[in-house]
């Protein structure tokens, strides 16, 4: 069982940068993919940025590769995700998601966080 708590979101301005985190419980938290998903338009959950159990591959949609950056501390039971040169188009709730392979889909996620709110203002 892993519990996520998400953190880091507020409201910053365009071309601002956050970094949220993710904070798991648990004792297998290493052994688990790790990502990050946030609404938009027509989809419930769109894969915004994802990492390996072990750290050595990092996967990002392409609206965000290039400007966020997702990385674990496994000792830490933690994972962030920095966002850079943020846009309007970035505004969403941040939901980090677990499960022991990585997908690009939502729905092979077993666990989730509440999600954190990322307002950007022009």
């Amino acid at each position: 069982q892993v519990q996520l708590v998400e953190s880091g979101g507020g409201l910053v301005q365009a071309v601002g940068s956050l970094r949220l985190s993710c904070a798991a419980s648990g004792r297998t938290f290493s052994r688990y993919s790790m990502v990050w998903f946030r609404p938009s338009p027509g989809k419930e959950r769109e894969f915004v940025a994802g990492i390996t159990w072990s750290g050595g591959s990092t996967y990002y949609a392409d609206s965000v590769k290039g400007r966020f950056t997702i990385s674990r501390d496994n000792a830490k039971n933690t994972m962030s995700l920095q966002m850079n040169s943020l846009t309007l188009e970035d505004t969403a709730v941040y939901y980090c998601a677990a499960d022991s392979l990585l997908s690009s889909n939502h729905y092979d996620y077993q666990y989730w966080g509440q999600g954190t709110q990322v307002t950007v203002s022009s």
